[in-house]
């Protein structure tokens, strides 16, 4: 027997219930350019390695307690600090999470420029805390006063900073990222999922900036299935954060695939390094179409406002029709109005879109 709306709607939060769930599109056939994945395959003796190290993992015991292997690939590969605490989750959300709940008293606020990465927010409003969003200016650039300022009034326990930032592939300067750190009277997370195709990082420094943690994932550099993330910083903030994550968070096969996947560690690098190097000349073919704007973007995806004779939801519209999917974001933000977040794919997939696109705007 169903339970009843009457029921469901007394028990299930109004805010929840007032939500939809995450969107995933079917992509069965679809060239897909909605997610900012890495669109090349691992090579086969990659997966080989990956196929051996899963194969001799023992599946009928808890995850170990020692991730000293994987702590040791993960400096060597991505930099880390030796003297750099380490906290490992299921993608970065589930370290999102972590955050807020370790810092976050029930309506404390969580501050981020917004538009933004959207599960800041969520994550936010899940857990509680009070999510204030700061917004960006118009050509979608962080507006430091108002960050500033909104920081003196609301005195965050979290300030997320998306560097460079999702949707928008801004990449913000780092005497604003600076001045944001300085002002914050708590933890400032700096979220670097798209450093990989972005010149800077604030890793080398983490130790020299008291407030401060690095957040990373492996999803854009061709390893979005294995939803591992990482957070690095003192080890006093990451032993107060460890202590709400849930235990044995980081399944036995991901780390069996991910430490395999290391030792080859160039070939992640070679894949991002091609993305990077395909961004300039897709966002410059995008910003000759017609009615077209294209902001500049220091990730591994192009924003693109569409205002000519179509607007950006026909044009996606358009694109879905035509097997392509990327990211509509008109409705989620006026200052993202008929914008669309196109995912730089391989370079067949890439001149399917552009193509498809002449056909729609002429």
């Amino acid at each position: 027997m169903p339970p009843s709306g009457a029921r469901i709607a007394a028990t299930v939060r109004a805010d929840v219930r007032a939500l939809a769930a995450y969107p995933v599109a079917e992509a069965t056939g679809c060239i897909k350019l909605d997610a900012m994945e890495c669109p090349y395959e691992l090579p086969e003796a990659v997966r080989e390695d990956i196929a051996r190290a899963v194969r001799d993992t023992p599946l009928n015991r808890y995850p170990s307690a020692d991730l000293s292997a994987l702590q040791q690939a993960v400096r060597a590969a991505f930099g880390v600090p030796d003297a750099a605490g380490l906290l490992f989750g299921n993608g970065s959300d589930e370290l999102i999470h972590i955050a807020i709940q370790a810092c976050c008293a029930p309506g404390d606020v969580v501050l981020s420029p917004w538009p933004s990465f959207v599960y800041f927010d969520m994550a936010a409003r899940f857990d509680h805390a009070r999510f204030v969003g700061v917004p960006l200016t118009e050509d979608l650039s962080l507006d430091l006063p108002a960050m500033l300022a909104a920081i003196r009034e609301h005195q965050p326990k979290l300030v997320f900073l998306a560097v460079p930032n999702n949707p928008t592939g801004g990449l913000w300067p780092a005497e604003q990222v600076q001045a944001v750190i300085d002002a914050a009277p708590g933890l400032v997370v700096i979220d670097e999922a798209y450093q990989p195709f972005a010149d800077g990082t604030w890793m080398p420094r983490v130790l020299d900036l008291p407030n401060v943690v690095v957040m990373r994932t492996v999803s854009k550099i061709g390893l979005a299935g294995l939803r591992f993330g990482y957070l690095a910083g003192s080890p006093d903030w990451i032993a107060e954060l460890n202590k709400v994550r849930p235990p044995y968070n980081l399944d036995v096969l991901t780390q069996a695939a991910l430490l395999a996947v290391l030792r080859h560690k160039p070939v992640l690098d070679e894949q991002a390094a091609r993305l990077r190097a395909d961004r300039g000349p897709l966002a410059a073919a995008l910003a000759a179409l017609p009615g077209t704007r294209v902001f500049p973007s220091a990730g591994n995806f192009v924003l693109a406002r569409f205002s000519g004779k179509m607007d950006g939801n026909a044009v996606h519209l358009a694109l879905k029709t035509r097997k392509i999917l990327v990211r509509n974001f008109s409705g989620a933000h006026p200052l993202l109005a008929d914008c669309l977040r196109i995912s730089v794919g391989a370079p067949a997939e890439n001149a399917a879109l552009l193509a498809a696109l002449q056909e729609i705007l002429s």
